[in-house]
C-alpha cells in the first residue's frame, strides 16, 4: 500500500514540475494561521509561492507491519509546517487511545492544487490507499462521488453545532460528504488609532461609511506629509482572491451569489452591477492603481507598513500584524465588512473539511477518525495549537479558554454567521472555469475596460454557455 501512496506522490511531483514550466496553477484556499504561522495566506496567494513538495517526509513513509486485528488506516495531511506538526501530536493521542484502529499521518503537498490532484489520482483509481483526507471548502461539489457520506455514521448529529453555511457548502445531493473542521473569511481590518485621531467612534458599517472614512483619514495623513497613505487595500489582481472579493462586495450589496444554491444563474442585476462600479470608484481615490495586480500579500505589505486606515484580508493576517516587525502592532483591529446598508455584511466562506474515501477498506473506522477530528473537543484544540485554526463549532467563540488565549477568535463570530459560500457546489465540476468566467469580467471593470452592467452581462451570458442554467433573480 505504501509503496502504491509513494508512487502516486512521485508522479504527482513530476507532474508538477512539467505544469510549472509551463505557468502557475489556480490560487486555492489554506488554511488560516493567524498566531504564529506566516506561511500561508488563506484563498489564494500561497498557491503561488508554495513550491511544489508532493513527497511524504521519510518517517511517515516508513512501513509498520500491521499486528493482528488491527485496522490501519491512512491519512494524507498537510503540508509541512506548523499545522502539520500539530497533526502529528493528535494522531499520536488518538493511536494511544484506540490501539485497535491505528492512524499513519503523511505529509501531504504544500500546494492545495497539487493536494486535489493527487486526491484524483487516487480516486480515479479507485485506490484505497487514502481513508482521510483534508477537503478545501470549494471541493465538496467536485470530488463528492468519490466521498463518504457522513449521514450514515452519525453525522448529521455531529454538525448541529457547526456554521450553517459551511454544512450547506459540504452537503451535494443530500449527503454530507465532509465534516467541517476549521474555517476561514473575509474581514475589515482598520486602524484603530487613526479612527480616532479623526473622530470615529467605530468602524464602518457601510461601504458609503468606509468611503467616507478612509477618504477623510487618508487626506490628513498624506497632508502631515504621508504621500504612501491610502484609505483601503485589498485583493484585486485576476484570481481566486478577486472572486472572492467580488462576491463580498456583491452579496453585501443585495445583489445575490453569481449562481444559487438551486442552480439558476443570478449574476445579472442592477445592485452586483452597482457594487463592482462602486469597487472600480475607489482605485486611484481610496485605493493605489496598482491594486489591480495586488494578491492577499502584496495589499497585507502596504497595511503592515502603516500605510493603509482600512484592510481587506483573512485572519490569518491578524497576527501577522501584531509581529515586532508590524507598525501597527497594537494600533489595530479586525471586524465584519461593510454592506450596502448596516447588516448586509458578508465574508465569502474559506476553511478546510474532514472527507473518507468510499474506497477505503474500512469505512467505518475512517468515519469514526474522521468524526473524533472534527468535534468540539478537537477543534478546541487545534484553535489553542501554534496555527490558531479558526472553529466551525459556534459554542466555541463562546469557550473561555479560547478568549483567554485567542482573544480575536470571539470577535469573529458576526463574520462567520453571515458568510457566503462560492458557488462551487452548484457549480460542479465546473466551478474553476466559473470562477475564471467571474474574476476576469470583474478584473477588465477594475481596469476601467468594461461597465458594471456589461460586466455582469458578458457573465451570464458566458455561465449560460458553461453550465446550461437558467437565468433569474437573486
Amino acid at each position: 500500500m505504501k509503496r502504491r501512496l509513494l508512487a502516486m506522490l512521485g508522479l504527482l511531483l513530476v507532474a508538477t514540475l512539467v505544469l510549472a514550466a509551463c505557468g502557475g496553477g489556480e490560487p486555492t484556499p489554506a488554511p488560516a494561521a493567524p498566531a504564529t504561522e506566516a506561511a500561508a495566506p488563506t484563498e489564494a496567494a500561497a498557491e503561488e509561492a508554495a513550491p511544489a513538495e508532493a513527497a511524504p517526509t521519510e518517517a511517515a513513509a516508513e512501513e509498520a507491519a500491521p499486528a493482528e486485528g488491527v485496522i490501519n488506516l491512512t491519512w494524507v495531511g498537510p503540508g509541512p509546517g506548523a499545522e502539520f506538526e500539530f497533526r502529528k501530536t493528535q494522531v499520536e493521542r488518538w493511536n494511544a487511545a484506540n490501539p485497535d484502529i491505528q492512524v499513519r499521518l503523511i505529509e501531504g503537498p504544500v500546494s492545495a492544487t497539487d493536494r486535489f490532484g493527487l486526491y484524483l489520482q487516487a480516486f480515479q483509481a479507485q485506490s484505497s490507499d487514502i481513508d482521510i483526507m483534508q477537503i478545501d471548502v470549494i471541493w465538496p461539489g467536485d470530488l463528492a462521488e468519490h466521498l463518504l457520506d457522513f449521514n450514515e455514521y452519525g453525522g448529521a448529529e455531529a454538525v448541529a453545532g457547526d456554521f450553517p453555511a459551511i454544512v450547506e457548502n459540504n452537503t451535494v445531493d443530500g449527503r454530507l460528504v465532509g465534516l467541517p473542521w476549521f474555517t476561514d473569511g473575509g474581514l475589515l481590518y482598520y486602524r484603530t488609532d487613526l479612527l480616532e485621531k479623526y473622530g470615529f467612534s467605530g468602524p464602518p458599517a457601510t461601504w458609503d461609511e468606509l468611503e467616507q472614512m478612509a477618504q477623510t483619514i487618508q487626506d490628513g495623513e498624506r497632508a502631515e506629509g504621508n504621500q504612501d497613505f491610502w484609505g483601503f487595500v485589498w485583493q484585486g489582481a485576476p484570481y481566486e482572491g478577486l472572486t472572492c472579493d467580488a462576491l463580498e462586495w456583491v452579496y453585501s450589496s443585495g445583489g445575490g451569489t453569481i449562481v444559487s444554491h438551486e442552480k439558476v444563474i443570478t449574476i445579472n442585476n442592477d445592485a452586483a452591477a452597482a457594487a463592482l462600479d462602486r469597487a472600480y470608484g475607489w482605485i486611484g481615490t481610496i485605493t493605489p492603481p496598482g491594486v489591480t495586480s495586488m494578491m492577499e500579500e502584496d495589499s497585507r505589505r502596504v497595511w503592515h507598513g502603516g500605510n493603509a486606515a482600512f484592510h481587506r484580508n483573512w485572519p490569518y493576517a491578524y497576527g501577522l500584524s501584531e509581529g515586532a516587525d508590524s507598525a501597527v502592532a497594537g494600533k489595530f483591529d479586525a471586524t465584519a465588512l461593510p454592506g450596502a446598508e448596516a447588516g448586509m455584511s458578508a465574508a465569502t466562506l474559506g476553511g478546510w473539511q474532514v472527507g473518507v474515501s468510499k474506497y477505503s477498506k474500512n469505512p467505518e473506522a475512517a468515519a469514526k477518525v474522521a468524526l473524533w477530528l472534527a468535534s468540539e473537543e478537537e477543534q478546541k484544540a487545534q484553535a489553542l495549537s501554534p496555527s490558531s485554526l479558526i472553529p466551525t463549532k459556534i459554542a466555541l467563540y463562546e469557550d473561555p479558554d479560547i478568549a483567554a488565549e485567542r482573544p480575536f477568535m470571539p470577535k469573529l463570530l458576526p463574520v462567520f454567521t453571515s458568510a457566503v459560500a462560492r458557488p462551487s457546489t452548484a457549480s460542479a465540476p465546473q466551478y474553476n472555469e466559473l470562477s475564471n468566467v467571474f474574476f476576469s469580467n470583474v478584473s477588465d471593470v477594475l481596469t476601467g475596460n468594461q461597465s458594471g452592467a456589461d460586466a455582469v452581462a458578458n457573465i451570464e451570458l458566458d455561465l449560460q454557455d458553461l453550465l446550461g442554467f437558467e437565468v433569474g433573480a437573486p
